[in-house]
């Protein structure tokens, strides 16, 4: 808004002409804002940046040697109200004092304190004598509302006097004869490496030379060798190829004979094999055939015999019809005359069949009896 102020982090605002806590003659704002009413007050800001105050100071120390020493300062005003309020009484109008009166209290100070050392004491204790020097300080720029960041001593010199020079002589004499030292021993070393570098090159090119010699000694010995070995070693790679074609040879034949016997043998054992099975099937078929034949007429002839067999009784029966038959015993007695008819009968189909067969004919005596048969005179 239009009457809403806000300062910059690094600033702090300061509002006079309304009423304030405490003695300030003027309100602090920080880090926020305020309303600030027109006319009736007014406003002004104080940086709170750091900032940096150079000191070259000529200072006699305890010894009353003439010393000029440069330092640097770095200050600020305080963060709090009260430092704020010290510092914006003494420097609100012309803010660059601040630096030109901190470099005038540093100045006194450390010609206070650089009064009471020595020149050895100053050059090797440089922090000692910052810490002194801000020590001396630190209230009084308490009093005027700024804080020290840091003290920085950056030279000290004895205006060409020769007594810094001198105190350095000793210890750059002895700087000086340990570089020489040093030195010396770096070049012995150095010689040393190079004695020792010249003799392992030596030494290699003499383990060099041995080695070659050597190398060349078997190289020879091998060509040798190798001459000598030429036709012994022609005579055995001719009589390994003369082994290795008999092999071969030997090989193919055995091949040869496998093929034969695959090609030539096999098949006529096969073929015989076939023939004889073949003869034999046919000889048992014939056989089987004139069996069968033999069988098949006898056959036949049973069968006409049989079928003529009741003819040939009828017709002995017609001629016993008319024949004066005596049956001496009786029933039993004709029975076996019927018997007997049967019977040679069958003696008859016989021979037949025997005369077939050609076989002997059964004697008369071997057919059956018929019984006693009598016929009248």
């Amino acid at each position: 808004m239009f009457f809403y102020r806000v300062p910059q982090p690094d600033e702090a605002m300061l509002i006079s002409g309304g009423r304030v806590k405490g003695n300030a003659p003027f309100r602090v704002v920080t880090g926020r804002g305020a309303f600030v009413m027109p006319f009736f007050r007014k406003v002004r800001f104080l940086s709170l940046r750091m900032a940096e105050a150079g000191v070259t100071e000529t200072c006699v120390t305890k010894q009353a040697i003439t010393l000029r020493v440069r330092a640097v300062i770095a200050f600020k005003v305080g963060n709090d109200t009260e430092s704020i309020v010290n510092a914006g009484q003494r420097f609100l109008s012309d803010q660059k004092q601040m630096g030109e009166l901190t470099g005038r209290i540093f100045s006194g100070h450390l010609r206070s304190i650089v009064g009471s050392m020595t020149v050895e004491e100053i050059i090797t204790e440089r922090q000692k004598l910052a810490e002194q020097v801000l020590d001396g300080s630190a209230v009084e720029m308490a009093r005027i509302g700024l804080t020290i960041d840091s003290l920085q001593i950056q030279s000290i010199d004895d205006m060409d006097l020769g007594y810094i020079s001198a105190l350095s002589a000793p210890h750059n004499a002895a700087v000086h004869r340990e570089a020489k030292i040093a030195q010396a021993r770096a070049d012995q070393a150095a010689a040393e490496v190079a004695q020792e570098s010249a003799r392992r090159q030596a030494e290699y090119a003499r383990q060099t030379s041995i080695v070659q010699a050597q190398y060349k000694a078997e190289v020879d010995r091998a060509q040798a060798e190798a001459a000598q070995a030429g036709p012994l070693t022609q005579a055995t790679a001719s009589q390994q190829v003369i082994n290795a074609q008999t092999e071969l040879a030997q090989r193919e034949a055995k091949l040869r004979e496998q093929q034969l016997v695959a090609e030539v043998v096999k098949p006529a054992e096969a073929e015989a094999e076939r023939v004889r099975i073949l003869a034999k099937a046919e000889a048992e078929s014939t056989e089987i055939q004139a069996a069968a034949a033999s069988s098949y007429d006898r056959v036949a002839l049973d069968r006409l015999i049989i079928e003529q067999l009741p003819q040939i009784v009828k017709e002995a029966a017609s001629g016993l019809r008319g024949a004066n038959v005596n049956v001496l015993s009786g029933a039993d007695g004709l029975g076996e005359m019927a018997a007997g008819l049967v019977g040679q009968g069958l003696s008859i189909l016989d021979s037949v069949k025997n005369g077939l067969t050609g076989q002997h004919s059964p004697k008369q005596a071997d057919l059956p009896a018929v019984g006693s048969v009598g016929t009248d005179d």
